[in-house]
């Protein structure tokens, strides 16, 4: 089949960026796959036919159509190309967050499009207070924001809808019943090479030794990651077990500075920053994690490639007890360690096999510290654990695990009709229009703008 595939590349940092160069190659055997993208990348990714500035894609298509068009589509500035396609050219919008308000409001708004947002706003939300969009105009929602999260224009004009777990698909589909939402697995590569090699360098390189136990977090450094309260735990850990590092593995950001964190809570000689890693180096820096930290609060839906890389990697992780993880086998309320779900193992047993442990966002600091603690003082249960999430992972998110899906659901999408919902004007003009303004002062009016 040929397909169109729109997605970020490195080298952007972008997570959806690496999903994709893992993803192609094990589809490239199965389908002819032409990638569009905002910036060219310096080499073709394996896996791609070619790799097209998304300006061609509108002629390409009309010279040869492909059969499906496959939108990458996450919450982040570097997808905003997507969306005058996306509207235009249906076809399978693979949603890697349940949320796009963030990036959405950012491109219209930086534009000065206020109009333009507050009626896609509407659409999507219908009984939202006018005050509320206006808040939204001046920047004013904050967190707020995640409680509208603007999916009706690419849900409702999706051949397909596709996400990375089964309580995001149900929300999807009970929102929107008239569309098509399927689940497929999240797939990652395996992570494990040369693996005790790795962790010997990169810790030594990094300045931990033996008895060192390190709590490790991956991605950009942000609140949202609980990386205050990570150190708020670390500091009652470190009083305990002096050994105890953590190392914060991704970019910072402007608007949280943890550094500052670090030394008001007393752990700036206890946290490493290690800074930007890409997909060639992450490996080695999970192989220096003892116990890895994914969590998240608030959330979008979304599925943390960067967990089930840990898993791959061997490694207990410590979550935030979320409604879209609550099929992860996890040790929850850490005084008692019970199990919260046996979890699909696809070993066709139900032998409960916890990989790490959830955190009640209400009980945040108390669990988190006792669960950390723990884990520091007992390295037979971090090995128990990180020895069951590698077989977690390898029965659940292999990279094949997610092609599988993926060709199942492009055969399915490619034969539903093209959808032809009733958008907001702004969403499917064409530019004709701004055109025709352009030229009224110059006397020049053009039948051929018309179409």
């Amino acid at each position: 089949m040929r397909l169109a595939f729109f997605s970020p590349l490195p080298p952007q940092r972008s997570g959806i960026a690496t999903y994709t160069t893992e993803l192609l190659p094990l589809l490239a055997g199965r389908h002819d796959i032409d990638l569009y993208v905002d910036n060219l990348p310096t080499r073709v990714p394996p896996g791609a036919a070619h790799v097209y500035n998304a300006h061609d894609f509108v002629w390409r298509h009309a010279r040869n159509a492909y059969e499906l068009i496959v939108y990458q589509l996450g919450n982040a500035a570097c997808h905003d190309y997507m969306w005058p396609y996306l509207t235009r050219y249906p076809g399978l919008v693979v949603l890697h967050d349940g949320h796009v308000h963030h990036s959405r409001a950012r491109a219209l708004l930086s534009h000065r499009r206020f109009d333009a947002y507050r009626t896609e706003f509407t659409f999507s939300h219908p009984d939202i207070p006018d005050a509320v969009t206006g808040l939204g105009i001046r920047g004013l929602l904050g967190s707020l924001t995640y409680f509208w999260p603007m999916l009706r224009v690419p849900v409702l004009t999706a051949r397909g809808v596709a996400v990375h777990n089964q309580w995001l698909a149900r929300q999807l589909q009970d929102t929107f019943p008239e569309a098509n939402v399927d689940a497929i697995r999240m797939g990652v590569a395996d992570p494990l090479s040369n693996e005790e090699s790795a962790r010997v360098a990169i810790r030594s390189k990094l300045g931990f030794n033996n008895e060192t136990v390190v709590f490790a977090a991956y991605g950009g450094i942000t609140p949202e990651k609980r990386i205050p309260q990570i150190m708020l735990a670390l500091a009652a850990v470190v009083a305990q077990f002096p050994a105890a590092r953590l190392l914060l593995v991704g970019n910072e950001v402007s608007h949280y500075d943890a550094k500052t964190d670090a030394r008001t809570f007393g752990v700036g000689d206890h946290v490493t920053f290690a800074g930007y890693v890409d997909e060639v180096d992450f490996p080695r820096y999970l192989a220096a994690a003892d116990v890895c930290l994914c969590l998240r609060w608030p959330s979008t839906g979304e599925t943390s490639a960067s967990m089930l890389r840990c898993l791959g990697a061997r490694k207990p992780v410590i979550v935030t007890d979320l409604a879209n993880g609550c099929d992860l086998p996890m040790l929850v309320t850490p005084w008692a360690w019970t199990l919260s779900h046996p979890g699909p193992w696809g070993d066709g047993t139900d032998e409960p096999k916890p990989i790490g442990v959830s955190i009640d966002i209400v009980d945040e600091n108390h669990s988190l510290k006792i669960a950390m603690q723990r884990l520091a003082e007992n390295a037979s249960l971090r090995r128990q654990l990180g020895e069951q999430a590698r077989l977690y992972w390898q029965a659940n998110h292999c990279l094949e695990h997610m092609a599988d899906d993926y060709d199942r659901l492009v055969q399915s999408v490619a034969r539903r009709p093209p959808r032809t919902p009733v958008l907001p004007p702004h969403v499917i003009e064409n530019g004709t229009r701004q055109a025709q303004k352009l030229l009224i002062p110059f006397g020049i009016t053009s039948d051929v703008l018309d179409c």
